[in-house]
């Protein structure tokens, strides 16, 4: 009720038409749509779920911590090119993260009418930032109290309150918020079929048969209203325990002087069940005229509709359309519902009745929600099997739309993704949910042999006796790649008949082979699997072959990508070094994790130089960039650094020295250092930091700190650039930890975060030896599973003397 109420007032401080709350869910990265209002939640259910890496507004916001306004449809476009593609209507959004203190709980949003030209205005900015701080703030004291604050259900869909107006009012109650008794009187009763003998009784009592949408928009209200500062009066638009439709005037009254406690509400109601007046104008059109409200439900019918549709009035009233009448909640026309919605235009449309029956369909939005008019037409010389078969799934007209953005929305998805897993989960997460499916594979070729890259749905272990079949092969995997041609199966019924004896994994259901054909050259194969039997329309089958030919190219770029990388990290692990000094009475183990998001190397390195007796240096460093330029300055340096310390330089004369070499060889990059001369023996430390992020020290004793190294500006810059030296102690027992900014950094989050959750981690690990505390400390990063920087690690301790005895 908490988010209900606070998405109901956000609506209405920026004058919005719908709204919602994404939260955070117990799986990390993502986001859940926990409550919508004046809109119906079934038909945008493909937003239910949305991962905060995805470039979408809701999850910028939640990111970044960061409000995201978006005026009208053209900005949304050059900003969210993927949003408009599934939702290409015109409309404006604003979003503002639920923030408090370190805590990110998810977006609070408000979808209302585009304004071309005209920007955001400052006071709609201010009064959705103070919604969406008052709301963060009940959370975190929620969360103080409770477990975690995460939302796992499905949306709850909330009724927005009407304008109040003059009204007759036929029915009355009381409701006392303190002891919870409601009273009502004989009209009420009547008006929503209540038994009199319930009362006085309680809200149950008074909301008995109503449906959940009513009962949250009662409570919201009712919350406002107790509240000594909220408006007198609340308007809502229900519908009794018959389908009539009621409207209940909300009042709030004065409690008795010096009482305190929530103001007592009496309601006066208004039977709608006949329609007002103005709605018999309607009445005498020969077409069907229907009044939705915004979650769709049908609240006036005029005679024209048991006529035409064979449905009295009684039996639409209060019901959802597309429920109410099967025929309308084809998932080809739920872009034409989300459309007028969302937008302002009317839209029309030819649906299919029955075997023999047509009807055009006009939809006509307004603020309050939609009126629809239906009349007879003739069939279409169009008429898909999708639609033709009832049931059969998506189809025209809505088709066309689809063919226009669901290819856009996929390759726009595409163009990001560099790594064959990357495109295997962007065709997961763009093309199943656009066209149904709930079932994906995808099959690589190599030497003439097929193999699985990647599945989702399918039952464990059910596609293991597919990988690696050959191209000789009789199977529908194999020979819509040979062919060139993709293979549809309305039924799995038609596949075993076209396969006999192949094995299937379920046996209802329909199955789509697509061949993925990058320029001519064959790359793999891909099947789409779908739960129930359905038809392929001319358009779909159009739109997922020109699909295949996207995924096609992004995996044969990917598969380049997967080889080079795969050069690149051979070339990178040949510049680090590949065994560290055993030095008496000192341990040292180092790190490194490639980047995965990025196919070029990166410049990050660590070293460990035996100088001379008694003294040893540790060295890490992190050169601006990726790629071959950056690993090859990499090397430079880290040989640099090797020359100059083992000719006998001070620490500040090895840094100085590598800092004008760098500037001398112009390679156009930077690059940051920390070098510490250590002597192993008394445990002395001479410390050189150039740029690089201070380094850690676990005391013998556990006590962890992030050590304050005054230090000069980053190696390549500035020749004169003076890099003062730190005197520091390493105790028997202690640990020191050198590491570059990849392991402490993540997109949206401040460094000091990072590093402070890298010293709680290190102090953490106790006694553990350096091997499992260099696990510990990457485990994070190494379970990343796209990671925009490579990361190194450099631990050294110094060992207690019976420990040297003892090894």
């Amino acid at each position: 009720m908490v988010l209900a109420q606070a998405t109901v007032g956000a609506i209405e401080a920026v004058g919005g038409y719908a709204g919602g709350i994404y939260m955070r869910s117990g799986t990390t990265g993502l986001l859940r749509l926990a409550v919508v209002a004046g809109l119906p939640a079934p038909l945008f259910r493909p937003w239910w779920r949305m991962h905060v890496n995805r470039p979408f507004p809701v999850a910028d916001a939640h990111r970044s911590g960061q409000a995201v306004h978006l005026a009208n449809a053209e900005e949304a476009m050059r900003r969210y090119p993927q949003l408009m593609a599934g939702l290409p209507f015109p409309f404006g959004s604003l979003y503002e993260p639920l923030v408090a203190g370190p805590e990110r709980y998810g977006v609070l949003m408000v979808l209302r009418a585009a304004t071309p030209g005209a920007l955001v205005s400052g006071d709609d900015r201010r009064r959705l930032h103070e919604a969406a701080e008052r709301l963060a703030g009940r959370l975190a004291r929620l969360g103080a109290d409770g477990p975690p604050v995460v939302w796992e259900d499905d949306p709850v869909c909330v009724t927005l309150p009407t304008p109040v107006t003059e009204l007759l009012r036929t029915g009355r109650f009381t409701w006392d918020l303190d002891t919870g008794v409601v009273t009502a009187d004989a009209g009420l009763c009547v008006i929503s079929g209540l038994d009199p003998a319930a009362f006085p009784g309680d809200l149950a009592a008074l909301t008995a048969g109503w449906v959940p949408e009513d009962r949250h928009g009662l409570g919201v209200v009712a919350r406002e209203l107790a509240d000594p500062h909220g408006p007198p009066a609340r308007r809502l638009a229900l519908y009794g325990r018959d389908g009539r439709r009621i409207v209940l005037d909300l009042t709030a009254r004065p409690g008795p002087p010096g009482a305190g406690g929530r103001r007592p509400l009496s309601g006066l109601v208004l039977d709608l069940g006949t329609g007002p007046f103005t709605e018999q104008a309607a009445d005498r059109l020969t077409q069907a005229v229907l009044a939705l409200d915004r979650l769709g439900r049908v609240t006036y019918a005029n005679d024209g509709v048991p006529a035409l549709l064979g449905h009295s009035r009684a039996e639409l009233a209060g019901r959802v359309l597309w429920e109410a009448l099967p025929w309308l909640g084809q998932p080809a026309y739920e872009d034409y519902f989300r459309a007028v919605l969302m937008g302002s235009d009317p839209v029309q449309f030819v649906a299919r009745r029955s075997a023999e029956e047509w009807l055009s369909v006009v939809l006509h939005p307004g603020p309050g929600g939609v009126t629809v008019t239906l009349t007879p037409e003739e069939q279409p010389a169009y008429t898909p099997a999708s639609l033709v078969r009832p049931g059969a799934g998506l189809g025209s007209p809505a088709d066309r739309a689809a063919a226009l953005y669901r290819p856009v929305a996929l390759a726009i998805a595409l163009t990001e993704a560099v790594t064959a897993r990357q495109v295997s989960a962007v065709v997961t997460e763009e093309l199943l949910p656009a066209f149904g499916g709930r079932q994906l594979a995808i099959y690589l070729l190599n030497e003439r042999h097929l193999y699985l890259a990647w599945e989702t749905g399918f039952p464990k272990g059910f596609l293991d006796r597919f990988d690696g079949v050959s191209l000789e092969v009789r199977l529908p995997g194999v020979e819509t790649l040979t062919s060139g041609r993709p293979i549809f199966f309305e039924s799995m019924e038609h596949l075993a008949a076209a396969y006999p004896g192949i094995a299937l994994d379920a046996h209802v259901g329909a199955r789509a082979f697509l061949p993925l054909i990058a320029s001519g050259r064959p790359v793999g194969s891909c099947i789409l699997g779908f739960d129930q039997p359905r038809g392929f329309s001319p358009e779909e089958r159009t739109v997922l072959t020109a699909l295949a030919g996207l995924i096609a190219q992004a995996l044969e770029r990917a598969q380049r990508y997967d080889t080079e990388a795969a050069l690149a990290r051979g070339l990178q692990d040949a510049l680090l070094p590949h065994r560290l000094p055993v030095v008496d009475g000192v341990e040292t183990l180092g790190r490194y994790l490639p980047g995965t998001a990025g196919m070029e190397v990166g410049g990050d390195w660590y070293d460990v130089i035996e100088t001379g007796p008694g003294a040893l240096a540790l060295v890490i460093g992190d050169v601006q960039g990726h790629g071959v330029p950056a690993a090859a300055t990499m090397g430079q340096l880290r040989s640099a650094v090797r020359a100059f310390a083992l000719s006998g330089n001070s620490p500040q004369e090895v840094v100085s020295g590598t800092n004008r070499l760098l500037i001398d060889l112009d390679p156009g990059q930077f690059a940051s250092c920390c070098y510490i001369l250590l002597d192993p023996g008394t445990g002395s430390m001479r410390a050189v930091r150039a740029g690089h992020p201070q380094p850690l020290l676990r005391h013998a004793d556990g006590r962890t700190d992030v050590l304050d190294l005054p230090g000069g500006v980053v190696l390549g810059v500035d020749g004169e650039a003076a890099y003062p030296v730190t005197r520091l102690q390493l105790e028997p027992g202690a640990v020191l930890a050198l590491f570059t900014d990849g392991l402490v950094e993540q997109p949206g989050t401040d460094i000091d975060v990072g590093i402070e959750r890298l010293r709680r981690t290190l102090a953490e690990a106790g006694s553990a030896g350096l091997a499992e505390t260099a696990d510990r400390l990457v485990r994070e990063a190494g379970e990343a599973p796209d990671r925009p920087d490579d990361v190194a690690l450099l631990l050294a301790a110094r060992r207690p003397a019976e420990w040297r005895k003892a090894s």
